[in-house]
């Protein structure tokens, strides 16, 4: 027992000593003022190994205070984004490692539709990598996107099971994100908080662009809307998430992301197809009719379209006019050119495309003449495709899209057949603030793609988990009342 303990005590010292010396090597020598960050890390692998679910609430939490590596330590041939994606790879590696230790994960999970769904596309995803004309670019992008999946889909879902801790998950974002919101406002105050150009630069080093921010804002907010009107959460409660609400709409309407202001206006539309309870024959001969007047009179659309010369502008009601204008608006202009890029991409690679993550080293020589803008590069580095179902069109092919939208339909598919099965009125209302908030980035996805970044894929797959761990939970719960024991 003596020597039991002498050896746990030496050890401990000896690995204390160790630290301090490569501690201060490193900073001494080698002037690796990072070093001083170690013992945070060790710290967080301690964490990982013993306790999965507070990294998951780091990265929730880190995640909007998250900055790109090249802000840190320029000069790197890579980047990421500190310290989310290193704790996600970690998390990763350790769940591999249990998993591999006890010979088994929850079945109920890795066979529930969406995750059958999810299982369909990552498995195109690989197999697009091996016909990639980037294979390196392409399994990076595989790595990232089973991190994400792994972190902030499976683990969670076991996170979330009986229905708890979900609405922590939400406030570690929400805060954080917050901070984001007044440090990026008081920026925008010394430029005017009318002036639309600012928006594009005072999130940054946390977010690239204000279209990613505008993102996140909408997805967050049904979440604050259900805190500060569930009559199933305390008076003190729902006066903190009115504050928070009011804060993060500031954010929003600062933000002057129009795909974000339009993203939220469809997702309040099928909130209330969700409460009135509209039959989906209904949606589907609507959807069916809406189509084919646009096909009917496509050519009266388009003319009328390019009769629009507003352009962005910081006026509120401008900027709104400003979305259909197709003739001399830049950004407009420049997302037309990138989907045309991508569709023509498509049609030279139908089937296995470019290869997962390529798109942006692949499309310069796609682009036309007449579809270059002021904002176009010659070399075509300006980034991604602009949209979540094009982008994988391009460089997975029309499986690789038709797997991702399937995803999606099976989400929405077991969002609203727990919400109509759910009695639990808390439950209930995160199933639909979950997938209200999931859809405002389902339509953002039309017009953007954020979710080869942290910061989109912390709500988009957290959100997924919530509702298929309220599913299983529910059907759990009918098993047992069925089948008593």
């Amino acid at each position: 027992m003596i020597r039991n303990q002498f050896i746990r005590v030496s050890f401990f010292y000896i690995i204390s000593i160790a630290f301090i010396l490569l501690n201060l090597w490193l900073v001494v020598k080698k002037e690796m003022l990072l070093a001083n960050a170690l013992p945070v890390l060790l710290i967080i692998l301690l964490l990982a190994v013993f306790s999965f679910d507070k990294i998951v609430y780091l990265i929730a939490f880190f995640t909007p205070l998250s900055v790109p590596l090249h802000e840190i330590v320029p000069g790197f041939s890579f980047d990421m984004f500190l310290p989310t994606e290193p704790l996600l790879f970690g998390l990763l590696v350790l769940f591999i490692l249990k998993v591999l230790h006890e010979r088994s994960f929850d079945r109920r999970i890795l066979l529930h539709p969406v995750s059958l769904a999810l299982g369909l596309n990552l498995f195109w995803i690989l197999l697009t990598c091996l016909t990639s004309t980037m294979p390196v670019v392409s399994f990076k992008f595989l790595l990232s996107r089973t991190w994400f999946i792994v972190g902030l889909y499976l683990i969670p879902i076991k996170i979330f099971s009986e229905g708890k801790n979900m609405e922590r998950y939400v406030w570690l974002y929400v805060v954080a994100l917050a901070v984001v919101v007044f440090y990026s406002t008081s920026r925008h105050l010394s430029y005017g908080l009318w002036d639309k150009q600012a928006a594009h630069f005072v999130v940054s080093p946390f977010y690239n662009d204000h279209t990613s921010y505008g993102a996140v804002l909408a997805i967050y907010l049904p979440f604050l809307v259900l805190f500060s009107l569930g009559k199933n959460y305390s008076k003190k409660t729902r006066i903190i998430s009115f504050v928070f609400l009011g804060i993060l709409l500031l954010g929003f309407v600062l933000s002057y992301s129009r795909a974000a202001w339009l993203s939220m206006v469809v997702a309040l539309g099928v909130w209330g197809i969700v409460k009135l309870k509209i039959r989906f024959r209904s949606l589907f001969i609507t959807f069916v009719s809406l189509v084919t007047l646009f096909v009917l009179f496509q050519d009266q659309i388009f003319m009328r379209l390019e009769r629009n010369t507003e352009q962005s502008s910081a006026d509120f009601m401008t900027h709104i006019n400003s979305m259909s204008n197709i003739t001399s608006d830049a950004s407009n202009l420049e997302r037309i050119n990138r989907w045309s890029c991508a569709i023509r991409m498509f049609a030279d690679k139908p089937v296995f495309g470019f290869g997962p993550g390529t798109y942006m080293f692949q499309y310069a020589p796609y682009q036309l003449n007449k579809d270059r803008t002021i904002i176009s590069t010659n070399s075509a580095d300006g980034g991604n495709a602009h949209s979540e179902y094009l982008g994988p069109l391009a460089e997975t092919g029309v499986m690789g899209l038709l797997t991702f939208l399937l995803v999606i339909a099976t989400v929405v598919y077991t969002a609203v057949k727990t919400y109509s099965r759910l009695s639990d009125v808390r439950l209930k209302q995160i199933v639909l603030a979950a997938l209200v908030a999931l859809v405002t980035y389902y339509i953002h996805g039309f017009l953007n793609n954020f979710l080869d970044t942290d910061k989109i894929s912390v709500p988009f797959w957290g959100f997924t988990a919530m509702i298929v761990s309220i599913d299983l939970f529910l059907s759990r719960k009918n098993q047992t009342q069925k089948n008593p024991a």
